[in-house]
């Protein structure tokens, strides 16, 4: 099969990061699976990915769940073709401190980062065994290593660590390749929230932020969206297992 012509799944793409990366990888010349719970809420970044050239498709399902993780690789499958390029970007917050966090606030985030991330995958891999090619890109984060307030998403994205050295291991026979990019602060709506949620204003956030960066600058969707490129690329064969912070610096 020809490079230019394979196709990409990336959950959680409707947007922030995961948009930026769908868009990314369909200027790269992959036909484009968008996937986020609603439908609808793909049609933006589908229409732009279009509007560029490109082919693009998107897809409603809730990841954590297993028949509509199946249903909506399938449908990939069917719609675009068999999908050898996957990102699991899709993600929830549920922060609080640790006497405040409830069993939902838990259980949910893992659900869809780790569950939603398993179902994804093992969905996906047997489409890439058969091709003999593939890229497993999973979305970690600085946060893996301990956060204020993150109980549930430093464990989810620990463990996403853990489960992308385990496919490597598993799949690299295959010609299948799995990494993590471990994002520092990027301005998304999701750090958006969050700094509602500590009640301070987004710039004050972003300053405090970028005060210990060593680059001196925030994060944007697009520096993850070009490492995910690269990730994904033919020439990346030989990078398995990583885990990949993009930081702006050695550390959070």
């Amino acid at each position: 099969m020809s490079e230019n012509i394979r196709t990409a799944i990336v959950t959680g793409g409707a947007r922030g990061i995961g948009a930026a990366i769908a868009e990314r990888l369909a200027a790269d010349g992959r036909q484009v699976a968008v996937i986020d719970l609603r439908e609808e809420d793909t049609a933006e970044v589908v229409e732009r990915i279009r509007a560029a050239g490109g082919k693009a498709l998107g897809v409603g399902a809730n990841i954590a769940d297993e028949d509509q993780a199946k249903a909506a690789v399938d449908r990939v499958a069917a719609e675009l073709g068999a999908p050898t390029i996957l990102v699991n970007n899709a993600g929830i917050i549920r922060d609080n401190m640790l006497f405040k966090m409830t069993k939902d606030d838990f259980e949910s985030v893992l659900g869809v980062h780790l569950t939603g991330n398993f179902f994804m995958t093992r969905a996906v891999q047997s489409h890439m065994v058969e091709a003999k090619f593939g890229r497993i890109v999973s979305l970690s984060s600085t946060s893996a290593l301990g956060n204020r307030g993150q109980t549930n998403y430093s464990a989810a994205k620990a463990g996403i660590q853990g489960m992308t050295k385990t496919y490597a291991i598993e799949l690299g026979k295959f010609g299948v390749t799995a990494n993590a990019i471990a994002p520092g602060f990027i301005e998304t709506e999701m750090t958006k929230s969050t700094a509602e949620r500590v009640g301070v204003p987004f710039e004050d956030f972003v300053k405090g932020a970028v005060s210990q960066i060593p680059v001196a600058r925030s994060g944007k969707p697009e520096d993850i969206a070009h490492t995910a490129s690269f990730l994904t690329s033919e020439g990346a064969g030989f990078v398995s297992g990583q885990v990949i912070y993009v930081a702006g610096g050695p550390k959070a």
